[in-house]
Formats: structure tokens, C-alpha cells, sequence
């Protein structure tokens, strides 16, 4: 698995991130957030699922994997990043389809945490064909990055769900999936993800130094 490392090396705290279902782990986004993160401190570790690294070998753009097939390789990501690094806390994630996927395993390798950028509530225009079931009992501390206008899951659409108590939100105004506003709304997408930045250092911050066993 190839990765793509920012921030300092002597990190306690590794962020891995996965990138979204269309686009590489070196989008503009997943660039940004990297970057702001190393910034602030932290360890990041970017990786691609292998149907999207295969783009870049063959040219040729091909649908996301099997969910089981991308959970296998996270598996995979989580106890490489831990055997290299076996003193530092993992938390993993990612973009929308990236960060679903981290979700679906967070609680059985016990990560540290939990970081979605957009997630994918459900479908657009298919409200009533949620993704949540998983994240009622959810035991990682979560936080979900969400744009208020986000059609895979807007603030209005997440009030109504049921979750886990464990899961945390920051809004970004008048977001996207991308978390870019429109320009009526007097807001600019380098705000909104300098203020997203703010939060999940709060957050990370904010983890227990040991995750908190199971009852």
C-alpha cells in the first residue's frame, strides 16, 4: 500500500484518511485537509483504495470496489499504520465513501477515533435509504464534518436520525458535499474549512489518551 504522509514524524497520533468514491488521495480537498492538519500537528496518512490507484496505472476510471473488498483493504491500512507506528493513537477516516468505510470497522479494530468529511447519509433525492444503522451504537468517539446543505445529509435530515451519543458534528454554514458554500451566502470555502480544521483539532485534542474498553 502506498501513502502519502504530512505532518511531523515523531506524531502520537496518526490520521488516516481515505479518499472519496471519484476522486485520489490527492484531491484539492484531501490535499487541504492533510495540510492543515500537519499544520496543526498532527501525523496524516493518505491512502487509496486500490480500485482508485488502479486509475492512475491504467487510465482507466472504474466504480468503487465491493464495500467488502474496501473494508478489507482499510483492515489491512489500520494494522500496517500500527505495526509501523505501534505507540501512537490511530484515527481513521476520510472523505464521504472513505470515511462510511472507516466507520463500518472503527468499533471492531478498536481505532482511537473517528473522522468523516461528508458523510453519505444517503443517496441524493433517496432520503429513506439511510446508511445509519451501524452508527446508533457506534463506541468510537466520532466526528462527522458536514455541510448544512449537503444532499447526502443535510442539518434538517440528520436532526431526525438516531445516534450514537459518541458521535459529535461540526457544520459547516451553507456547505456542500465539499463543504463550499454558495457565494450569496457571504461565506467562502477557505472559511469553511478553516473553521472545520478548528474543530477537528478540538477534537482530536479532546480524545481520551486510551480508548475506553467495552462494557
Amino acid at each position: 500500500m502506498a501513502y502519502l504522509f504530512d505532518g511531523p514524524a515523531d506524531g502520537r497520533l496518526i490520521v488516516a484518511l481515505a479518499h472519496g468514491a471519484g476522486a485520489p488521495m490527492d484531491s484539492d480537498f484531501m490535499q487541504a485537509v492533510a495540510e492543515g492538519l500537519a499544520a496543526r500537528g498532527y501525523r496524516v496518512a493518505r491512502f487509496e483504495f486500490s480500485y482508485m490507484a488502479a486509475r492512475r496505472t491504467h487510465a482507466i476510471k472504474r466504480p468503487p470496489a465491493a464495500a467488502a473488498k474496501l473494508l478489507e483493504e482499510w483492515r489491512a491500512v489500520a494494522a500496517d499504520l500500527r505495526q509501523a507506528h505501534p505507540r501512537c493513537r490511530l484515527v481513521i477516516g476520510g472523505k464521504s465513501l472513505g470515511g462510511r468505510m472507516a466507520s463500518l470497522i472503527a468499533d471492531r479494530i478498536e481505532a482511537d477515533g473517528l473522522l468523516c468529511l461528508g458523510y453519505p447519509f444517503h443517496p441524493p433525492g433517496r432520503p429513506e435509504s439511510l446508511r445509519t444503522a451501524h452508527l446508533e451504537s457506534l463506541t468510537t468517539p466520532t466526528l462527522i464534518v458536514q455541510g448544512t446543505r449537503d444532499p447526502f445529509g443535510t442539518r434538517e435530515d440528520v436532526a431526525g436520525y438516531r445516534l450514537s451519543p459518541l458521535i459529535r458534528f461540526h457544520w459547516a454554514e451553507d456547505g456542500d458535499h465539499g463543504l463550499k458554500p454558495r457565494k450569496a451566502s457571504g461565506r467562502s470555502a477557505a472559511q469553511n474549512l478553516e473553521a472545520a480544521l478548528l474543530a477537528i483539532d478540538r477534537f482530536l485534542a479532546d480524545l481520551p489518551a486510551q480508548r475506553q474498553p467495552k462494557e
